[in-house]
C-alpha cells in the first residue's frame, strides 16, 4: 500500500513536470517589427523540433509579410526561402506554387540568376514526384543559365543533381561523366560541399558497378573532405558516408564491417531530426546486416521502424527496400503468408514507378516464396533484366575515368603534352577514316536498296499487267457469250413469239365477245413479254468500257475473296466520276497493295465487325479511306511496324500522303491522298 502511494506521488510529479516543459517550449516570442518578425518566422518555420502544422503557420505568416512587397531582388530571395521551407515540410503543392510565382517575377525583371535557381527548384520538385524526364529538363535549363552567368559553384551543384538523377535511372555511364565534369569545374577551388557530393556519388556509382576498390577510394575521399562548416549543416555528411561505406561492405558480404559502419552512422548527433530519410535507411541497413549475421534480437523492429519513417515521408524506393527485407525476414521464420504479402507489395510499388532494379529483386523474392510459380517469375525476370544490360557501361566508365585522370597527369607531367597531342591527332584521323568508310558503306547500301526497289517496281508492273491480261480474257469471253445469248433471244424466241401473236390476231374474226376480250389480253401480255426480252437483249449486247482493263473488277475479286474467307462485313463505295484509265499502272498497283496490307492487318489484329472502303474524288485528288471498328492501336508505338512503313512507302512512290488515326477501343482510319494526273 505504501509502495503504491509513493508511485502515485511520483506519477503526479512526472505529469506536472512534463506540462511545465511543454508550456515553456511553446511560449510566444516577442517581435519588435516586420523585419525582425520575418526573420523570426523563417527561423521558426525551419525549427525541426516544432510540429509540421505549427511550422506551416509560420510560413504563412512570413508569406503574408512578403506578398505586398515590391518585386526586387530581396523580395525574390525571400520567396525562395518560403519555397525552401515548404520543401523541408514536403508540402509539394505549395512548394511548386511558390517556385512558379518566383519564376514569373524573375522573368518580369529578367533576373537570370533567379530564373536559373527557379529551374533548379523545379527540377527538385519533379524529382520528388518521380518524374525524371521533367526533372532532368529543368536541371538542364538551369545548367545553361549558370554557364551564361559564369557561376561555377551553382553550375557544379546543378550538374551533381543531374548525375544523381541519372544514377537513379540506371544511367551509370552518364552519371559518372557528369560527376567528372563537376570535378573539372571546381578544380582548384575550396567548394568542399560540392567536392564531397562528387566523391560520394562516384563511390555509389562504382559500388553499383561492383568496382568495390574504386568505390572505397572515392567514399574515403568524400569522408576526408568534410570540414567544420559542412559538419555543422543539416546534411549529415558523416552519417551519409558511413552508410555508403557500409553498403560497399554489405555488397562484399562482409556484414560485420557493414554493421559497424551503419551503427556509426546512427550514432551521429541529430541524424534522425536533420535527415529522417537517412536515419530510416541506416535502420533498414543495420537490420539487414544483423539479419545476415543471424543477430535477430532487434528484428523485425528495425525494419518496421524504418518502414514507418519512410511511409510518413512517402519515400517509395525506401518503402520497397524495407518491404523486401521484411519479406526475407519472414521467409526465414517460415511465415510465407507475410513474406508473400510484403514481396507482392514491393513488386506493385516497383512497377508503379518503373524501377526495374527493384522489380527484379521483387520477382526473385517471390520465386523463392512460391517455387511452384518459379517459371512464371523467371520468364518475367528475364524480360526485365534485358532492359538492364550493362555490358558496355564498364568500358564507358573506364574511358571517362581515364579521361579525368589523364588530365590530372597531364598537368603534373608537362613533358607528355606532345605525346598526348599526337595520340589525339591519330584518334581524330582514325575517326575521320572510319566515318568515311561508314559513308561509303551507307551509300552502297542505299544503292542496293534503290536497285531492289526498281526491280520490285518492275515485278509489280508485270504482275499487274498479267492480272489485266487475265481479266481482259475473261471479260472478252463474257462479251462473246452475251452476244450469243442476245442473238438466240432475238432470232429465236422473239421470232416464235411474233408468229404466235399473228396467229392469235387471226382469231379475232370470231364474233364471240368474251373470246375476243381474252385474246386481246393475251396479245397485250405477249407484247409486254416481247418488249422485256428486247430490253434484255439490248443490255446483254451493250459492251461497257469498264469491263475491259478494269481495275475495279480486280478490286472486286479481292473483296470477294475477303468476304468468303473472313466474317467481317465489308462495305465498298467507289466514286463513279473517277477515271481509272487515266491513272498509271504503278499507282494502281500501289493502291491495290495498300488495300491488301490494310485488310491483312485488320484480319490479323483488329477483330473488326465492319470494314468500310471508300474511293472518292476530292478536287484534283483521289482519296482512299479504309475504316474499321476494331480494337484500334497506339499509333505512336506502332510507327516502326513493317506494315505501316510499307503503306507509307507506297503512298510516297505515288507522290501521295498517308494519315493514320487510331485509338485503343475506337477502331482505325487510314486515309491515302494521291494527286490525279
Amino acid at each position: 500500500m505504501k509502495h503504491s502511494f509513493h508511485f502515485f506521488i511520483f506519477f503526479i510529479f512526472f505529469i506536472f513536470f512534463g506540462i511545465s516543459c511543454i508550456q515553456k517550449k511553446t511560449e510566444p516570442i516577442a517581435i519588435s517589427n516586420h523585419k525582425d518578425s520575418l526573420q523570426a518566422y523563417f527561423s521558426l518555420a525551419n525549427d525541426f523540433d516544432l510540429p509540421p502544422d505549427e511550422r506551416e503557420q509560420y510560413i504563412l505568416k512570413a508569406l503574408h509579410i512578403i506578398s505586398p512587397q515590391e518585386n526586387d531582388s530581396l523580395h525574390r530571395v525571400n520567396l525562395f526561402k518560403i519555397a525552401n521551407r515548404y520543401y523541408n515540410l514536403e508540402n509539394w503543392k505549395e512548394y511548386n506554387k511558390i517556385v512558379h510565382l518566383v519564376l514569373k517575377k524573375s522573368e518580369m525583371k529578367q533576373d537570370a540568376f533567379s530564373i536559373a535557381k527557379g529551374n533548379t527548384y523545379l527540377g527538385d520538385y519533379y524529382d520528388s514526384q518521380s518524374m525524371p524526364d521533367s526533372s532532368f529538363l529543368y536541371y538542364d535549363n538551369a545548367e545553361k543559365k549558370y554557364i551564361g552567368l559564369n557561376d561555377n559553384y551553382n553550375l557544379a551543384k546543378t550538374i551533381i543533381k543531374k548525375a544523381i538523377l541519372q544514377f537513379n535511372q540506371s544511367d551509370l555511364l552518364g552519371s559518372e561523366k557528369s560527376v567528372f565534369k563537376v570535378l573539372k569545374i571546381i578544380k582548384d577551388t575550396e567548394n568542399n560541399d560540392v567536392l564531397y557530393d562528387a566523391y560520394n556519388h562516384l563511390g555509389l556509382i562504382y559500388n553499383e558497378l561492383e568496382d568495390y576498390k574504386n568505390a572505397m577510394v572515392y567514399l574515403n575521399k568524400a569522408l576526408t573532405s568534410i570540414d567544420d562548416e559542412l559538419t555543422a549543416s543539416f546534411s549529415q555528411p558523416k552519417a551519409t558516408s558511413y552508410n555508403n561505406i557500409g553498403l560497399v561492405y554489405q555488397n562484399k558480404k562482409d556484414f560485420k564491417k557493414a554493421k559497424d559502419y551503419f551503427q556509426k552512422g546512427l550514432e551521429e548527433e541529430n541524424v534522425a531530426k536533420d535527415k529522417p530519410s537517412l536515419y530510416a535507411m541506416l535502420l533498414d541497413n543495420l537490420g539487414h546486416a544483423k539479419f545476415k549475421l543471424n543477430e535477430k534480437d532487434s528484428l523485425p523492429d528495425l525494419f518496421f521502424q524504418s518502414l514507418k519513417i519512410r511511409d510518413s515521408l512517402q519515400l517509395t524506393t525506401g518503402i520497397i527496400a524495407s518491404k523486401l527485407n521484411l519479406s526475407e525476414y519472414f521467409i526465414s521464420k517460415k511465415d510465407t503468408v507475410k513474406a508473400k504479402q510484403f514481396a507482392t507489395e514491393a513488386l506493385e510499388l516497383s512497377q508503379n514507378i518503373n524501377n526495374y532494379r527493384n522489380i527484379l529483386n521483387s520477382l526473385k523474392q517471390l520465386s523463392v516464396i512460391e517455387p511452384q510459380n518459379v517459371s512464371i517469375y523467371a520468364k518475367e525476370y528475364i524480360k526485365i533484366s534485358e532492359k538492364l544490360q550493362k555490358a558496355e557501361r564498364n568500358i564507358g566508365n573506364k574511358f571517362s575515368r581515364i579521361e579525368f585522370e589523364t588530365e590530372e597527369v597531364k598537368e603534373k607531367n608537362s613533358n607528355l603534352t606532345t605525346k598526348n597531342r599526337n595520340l589525339l591527332y591519330a584518334l581524330l584521323s582514325f575517326t575521320v577514316f572510319g566515318l568515311f568508310l561508314y559513308i561509303v558503306k551507307t551509300q552502297k547500301n542505299k544503292n542496293k536498296v534503290l536497285v531492289y526497289k526498281q526491280r520490285q517496281q518492275k515485278a509489280n508492273e508485270d504482275i499487274y499487267n498479267l492480272m489485266i491480261s487475265q481479266q481482259s480474257t475473261i471479260e472478252t469471253g463474257r462479251v462473246k457469250e452475251k452476244k450469243r445469248v442476245a442473238q438466240e433471244l432475238h432470232d429465236g424466241v422473239l421470232g416464235r413469239m411474233f408468229g404466235l401473236r399473228i396467229n392469235l390476231d387471226s382469231l379475232n374474226k370470231f364474233d364471240d365477245t368474251i373470246a375476243v376480250e381474252k385474246r386481246n389480253n393475251y396479245l397485250l401480255e405477249l407484247k409486254n413479254i416481247e418488249q422485256d426480252i428486247r430490253e434484255i437483249s439490248h443490255d446483254l449486247s451493250r459492251e461497257k468500257s469498264e469491263l475491259i482493263n478494269n481495275f475495279v473488277a480486280i478490286l472486286n475479286d479481292l473483296f470477294e475473296d475477303q468476304k468468303k474467307t473472313f466474317e467481317s462485313k465489308l462495305i465498298l463505295s467507289i466514286d463513279p466520276t473517277i477515271k481509272w484509265d487515266l491513272m498509271s499502272n504503278s499507282t494502281k498497283i500501289n493502291l491495290y497493295r495498300i488495300i491488301q496490307e490494310c485488310l491483312q492487318n485488320i484480319n490479323k489484329y483488329a477483330n473488326a465487325d465492319t470494314i468500310n472502303i471508300k474511293f472518292k474524288k476530292e478536287e484534283s485528288n483521289l482519296v482512299l479511306e479504309i475504316m474499321d471498328d476494331g480494337i484500334g492501336f497506339n499509333v505512336n508505338r506502332s510507327k516502326k511496324g513493317i506494315g505501316l512503313q510499307n503503306i507509307r512507302s507506297r503512298a510516297h512512290e505515288c507522290n501521295g500522303t498517308v494519315e493514320i488515326n487510331s485509338k485503343i477501343g475506337e477502331g482505325t482510319i487510314i486515309a491515302v491522298k494521291i494527286a490525279l494526273e
